[in-house]
């Protein structure tokens, strides 16, 4: 099961470390195999959230998120994004920004740099709204129940988390503005910037989730009729067959996964210019890396591992709150990436551990009651 789900992820690091060997040495290879590492480390959480979507699909849809959705990821998001935001803020040509990238990496990473803000912005504010959605709605299980339960009560105020993202935003940009006068004039431009690209992040999301979830709940009648016709099939001795999006529904959950995914993906590529500003081996580097978040992300639907272990996609949602409040702290602030990776494991780990105590909890409340029935049994005979 292993080597099937992880097989290209396999290849794909065999032939990315051997390029690198052929592109610049065993130097180059100590490169990509530090940032396939920051990749995956910053991305497990994307895996997990990746995964709670994906269950939703057919087996179909499934497949184009592991082909097309994996070129998009590792060319588009790795090596075609960080070319187009040069070729944005610099106002160069695509050809010229290539030309920079492969013959002038200091101004390319210059470039990068100084785009930034808006990068963190619209990032910041995408992942900022899945996980204010998330807290704010009223889940059966709760895994820090002291705060997801007030939460719960406050999320049926209508709009709640796009006013408290607006005003996050604005005291983002506001602080920005404040301490970019401080050293200049020219940086208060960029405040303007990180407001209108964190409302874009906001609008991004709004729209791709909320196509998503318009057809998803188109398929509910859909679903209604099938469950008639499942409990037919089980009384029959038949097996069940859960319904899987399918059509517009999938498409635009697809559409969602690659947003989000490259939403993740921001602070892997800004992260990568602190260890080179060689864009092919940031390509090498950052697309093994994504290769394992993709090949993680089917295990975790294929094995069920989510329903196993039910606090997990909490984690992974209280992560991408820290991600996204990294990333607007970072407008201003330069913070580790390090840092940044750690937070995400730590909170992910906690909620695997919390899961597993529960699975523990189950199993010896089960196994107490089995236990007091064969008693009450054996005393009745």
């Amino acid at each position: 099961m292993v080597l099937k789900t992880f097989g290209w992820s396999f290849a794909v690091t065999a032939l990315g470390l051997v390029a690198a060997i052929l592109y610049g040495g065993w130097t180059a290879f100590g490169v990509v195999a530090i940032l396939s590492v920051l990749e995956i480390s910053l991305s497990f959480d994307n895996a997990v959230v990746n995964a709670g979507i994906l269950k939703k699909m057919n087996a179909f849809w499934q497949k184009i998120f592991l082909t097309i959705g994996i070129l998009i990821a590792v060319f588009g998001m790795r090596l075609v994004f960080p070319v187009v935001i040069v070729a944005i803020s610099a106002q160069l040509g695509p050809i010229e920004a290539v030309d920079l990238a492969l013959t002038d990496k200091d101004q390319y990473q210059q470039y990068v740099t100084d785009a930034h803000p808006s990068i963190a912005a619209f990032g910041g504010m995408f992942l900022l709204m899945i996980f204010l959605d998330f807290i704010f709605e009223d889940r059966d299980i709760k895994w820090l129940g002291w705060l997801e339960r007030p939460l719960a009560k406050l999320g049926k105020v209508d709009m709640l988390s796009v006013c408290i993202a607006l005003i996050i935003l604005l005291i983002s940009s506001m602080t920005f503005g404040a301490n970019a006068h401080q050293h200049g004039g020219t940086h208060a431009d960029k405040a303007e910037t990180v407001l209108l690209s964190g409302v874009m992040g906001l609008i991004t999301y709004m729209i791709v989730g909320g196509l998503s979830g318009y057809f998803e709940d188109k398929l509910e009648e859909e679903e209604e009729r099938e469950h008639e016709a499942e409990e037919k099939a089980a009384r029959e001795g038949k097996p069940k067959s859960a319904v899987k999006l399918a059509g517009k529904a999938a498409f635009f959950m697809f559409l969602y996964l690659e947003v989000l995914d490259a939403s993740f993906s921001f602070d892997g590529v800004i992260g990568a210019f602190a260890i080179t500003n060689d864009i092919v081996l940031m390509a090498l580097g950052l697309g093994i890396g994504a290769m394992y978040v993709r090949s993680l992300t089917v295990y975790l639907v294929r094995e069920g591992t989510l329903d196993d272990y039910v606090y997990l996609e909490h984690g992974a949602h209280y992560a991408i709150g820290a991600l996204a409040l990294v990333l607007l702290v970072t407008i201003q602030y330069e913070i580790n990436e390090f840092i940044t990776g750690l937070i995400g494991v730590v909170l992910i780990g906690a909620s695997f551990w919390s899961s597993v105590r529960r699975n523990r909890a189950i199993a010896a409340a089960e196994g107490k009651a089995g236990s007091d029935e064969k008693t009450e049994v054996s005393s009745g005979v």
